[in-house]
């Protein structure tokens, strides 16, 4: 059976997926066709941008922090359509809880590895 040894260092990979998933919770807003409401634009923006300069410093040089803020991120980004009132209709907060679920995820996973 094939060992993928996800656990035992950090690839690169996983911060350019972390820059493609800030990319996209930018674009959310404009992929869902959902710009009215100006505070979930902003938020958008802002958290792809840190989940975006996270991952750029994480490819930079590896640190758990990052890693740490980078989950932080994700939680927001996936709590958000309660935050900002959005989350009782439209795609966008689907868009928002995947992507951010995403984030969490991937902040597991390099949270778990060691350099």
């Amino acid at each position: 059976m094939t060992s993928w040894k996800l656990r035992s260092s950090h690839r690169n990979w996983e911060d350019w997926l972390g820059i493609f998933l800030g990319i996209v919770i930018v674009l959310a807003p404009w992929i869902a066709e959902e710009t009215a409401n100006s505070s979930a634009v902003i938020n958008a923006a802002v958290a792809g941008l840190f989940v975006m300069i996270l991952a750029e410093a994480d490819l930079m040089n590896f640190r758990r922090w990052i890693g740490a803020s980078q989950l932080l991120c994700g939680a927001w980004v996936a709590a958000s359509p309660l935050i900002f009132g959005y989350g009782g209709s439209g795609s966008l907060r689907i868009w928002n809880l995947v992507t951010g679920v995403a984030v969490v995820l991937l902040g597991l996973l390099e949270l778990r590895q060691t350099k």
